[in-house]
C-alpha cells in the first residue's frame, strides 16, 4: 500500500498540542522523533536491543504521520496549517514546516534494521542478520543467523547473550532443550548447534513461531530434520504419549501458552527436559516457575533471563520457593540471568 509521508519540523514542548491536533483531524499513527535522552526507569522498563544515540538535545523535534495516497493529502495539508497557525499563538511550534513523500509499509516495517549488525557474543559465536554480509570472522567461528521479524531475538540484548553463555556452559550433546518463549528462535538454534537431541522452542505467537522455523532453515536446519509441527496436529490417546514420544529428534516449533495449558504442558513431556531456557520477562518468569519444574528432569537445569535487576529479589524468592537450588546468578548491565536447578 502506498502511503503520504508528512514529517513536521517543530520543537519538544509542542509535540504533545500538535499531536492533540492531529488526533482531532482524524489522523492516526503518529510518530515523534527528538533528541530527549529517555530517563533511568524508562530505560529499565524498556526490552530493547538497540538504543540509537540521539545527540544533545536542541529542543528540536519532528512529528510525522501517513495519509493513505488516495486521500485528499492537499486537503488534510490545508487542515494542518491551519491548526498550526493556532497553535502558534501560544506555544513555539518551530519552523513548522512540512516536508512531503511516498512510503510503503514495508519502509515503516524495515527501518530498524539498520542499527542491527555483525556482532560477537564470545570468542566462538558470531551473530548476524541474514541481509548482512560478515567480513571478518574466524573459521572456527559458530556463526548464526538471525531476521527477528517482529519477534523478539536478535542476540544483541543482554539478556539474549547472557542465555547463550548459559547454555554454552550448561549443554552437552544428546541433552533434551525446551525454550519457553522462542522468539526469534535464536536460543533454540544454537542449542541445536551445541549439539541437542531434542530441542523444542515454544512462543504464544504464531508469527514468531514462523519467523523461528525460518531462521533454522537460513542456519541450516533444513525441513527434512527439523519436524515443523504444531501442538493443534498431535492426536493424544490415553497412553501418556507426549511431543517427545512422537518424533525422532531435531528442532520442533510449537506455538502455546505453557503457563495457562496444562494440557499443553503434559504434551511437551513430563520430567524429560535436561535444559529449559527462559528468555522472557521477570513478571512472565515468576509464574512459569510454578509450574515448568513438571517438565524438567530431577537435576536439569532452568536458565532464565530478561530479568531487570530491579525484579531480580521477587524472580530469586520465586525460583527457591517452588523448590529450584539457585546454582548462578549472572549479571550484564542492569539485566540479571538465575542459572537454576530442579
Amino acid at each position: 500500500m502506498k502511503w503520504t509521508k508528512f514529517t513536521l519540523d517543530t520543537t519538544t514542548e509542542a509535540v504533545d498540542l500538535i499531536s492533540n491536533m492531529l488526533s482531532e483531524l482524524g489522523i492516526e499513527g503518529i510518530e515523534i522523533a527528538d533528541k530527549i535522552q529517555i530517563t533511568e526507569e524508562e530505560r529499565k522498563r524498556l526490552f530493547i536491543d538497540f538504543l540509537p544515540e540521539l545527540g544533545e538535545d536542541d529542543g528540536t523535534a519532528t512529528v510525522s504521520f501517513y495519509i493513505e495516497a488516495s486521500d485528499d493529502s492537499n486537503k488534510i495539508l490545508r487542515e494542518v496549517e491551519v491548526g498550526l497557525k493556532e497553535l502558534s499563538e501560544y506555544v513555539n511550534i518551530g519552523s513548522g514546516n512540512i516536508r512531503i513523500s511516498d512510503t510503503e509499509d514495508k519502509d515503516w516495517i524495515n527501518n530498524w534494521k539498520q542499527f542491527f549488525k555483525p556482532f560477537r557474543i564470545d570468542d566462538t559465536i558470531v551473530i548476524k542478520p541474514t541481509w548482512e554480509e560478515l567480513t571478518e570472522h574466524n573459521p572456527t567461528d559458530m556463526v548464526i543467523e538471525i531476521d527477528p521479524g517482529t519477534s523478539f531475538g536478535t542476540g544483541a540484548h543482554e539478556t539474549t547473550k547472557l542465555c547463550i553463555l548459559s547454555l554454552k556452559k550448561y549443554m552437552k550433546p544428546g541433552y533434551m532443550v525446551l525454550d519457553a518463549g522462542s522468539g526469534s528462535g535464536i536460543l533454540s538454534i544454537i542449542a541445536s548447534k551445541f549439539g541437542a537431541n531434542y530441542v523444542i522452542g515454544m512462543d504464544i505467537d504464531p508469527l514468531a513461531t514462523d519467523a523461528a522455523i525460518e531462521n533454522a532453515r537460513v542456519n541450516g536446519l533444513k525441513p527434512s530434520e527439523l519436524d515443523l509441527l504444531k501442538a493443534s496436529e498431535y492426536h493424544f490417546g490415553s497412553d501418556n504419549s507426549d511431543i517427545t514420544d512422537k518424533i525422532s529428534g531435531g528442532l520442533v516449533f510449537v506455538t502455546g501458552n505453557i503457563i495457562e495449558n496444562d494440557m499443553l504442558r503434559t504434551q511437551l513431556g513430563q520430567n524429560k527436559y535436561d535444559i529449559v531456557v527462559a528468555n522472557i520477562l521477570a513478571d512472565v518468569i515468576i509464574p512459569l516457575s510454578k509450574v515448568i519444574g513438571e517438565n524438567i528432569k530431577p537435576g536439569g537445569i532452568f536458565i532464565s533471563s530478561g530479568i531487570i535487576n530491579t525484579k531480580e529479589k521477587d524472580v530469586r524468592e520465586a525460583l527457591l520457593w517452588n523448590s529450584f537450588e539457585i546454582l548462578e546468578v549472572n549479571k550484564m548491565g542492569d539485566w540479571v540471568c538465575f542459572v537454576a536447578k530442579k
